[in-house]
Formats: structure tokens, C-alpha cells, sequence
């Protein structure tokens, strides 16, 4: 069973901003730390906080990068695949 279209743009900030804080949160635990006894509680600790801004963040700040990204970059001619390949 898959969620309605209204609920995309949150899943689609709940996964990025999971899996970015989660990458940079053990990044940055390895660094503090190192990889020693109690790291991944330490990194989940780390994590969860990190998600906890990140998740609001990314919902309040999508909107700001789509438009200064339309600034940025040419549409697609019509017709154009939305798939990222190169050309």
C-alpha cells in the first residue's frame, strides 16, 4: 500500500534528511571519538539529535532551493525525460 501524492514532499524530507544526518552525524562521531568502544551509541545519540533539525529544516527550506535552483539551471525542453542522464 503506498501513501497518498499530498504525503511526498514530507516522506521525501524524511528520507533525506535521515540519511544525510545519518552520514554526517557518523562522520563527524568518528572524528570527535573515533571508532572506540560505545561508538555507535554515541553516533545514534548523535543521529537522532541531528534529525530532529534536520527533518523541520529540510521541510522549511525545499521550497527556497527549488525556486533558487529554477534560477539556476534551464528548463528541460519539452518532451525531455526526467530521468538524470547524461547527454
Amino acid at each position: 500500500m503506498k501513501l497518498p501524492a499530498v504525503f511526498e514532499p514530507f516522506v521525501f524530507g524524511a528520507l533525506l534528511s535521515g540519511l544525510m544526518s545519518f552520514i554526517v552525524s557518523g562522520i563527524a562521531t568518528a572524528n570527535a571519538i573515533g571508532i572506540a568502544p560505545g561508538f555507535r551509541a554515541q553516533w545514534m545519540e548523535s543521529w537522532l539529535f541531528a534529525w530532529s533539525v534536520a527533518f523541520p529544516t529540510v521541510l522549511v527550506i525545499a521550497p527556497l532551493v527549488r525556486r533558487l535552483t529554477r534560477v539556476v539551471v534551464a528548463p528541460r525542453p519539452s518532451g525531455a525525460s526526467s530521468e538524470m542522464a547524461p547527454t
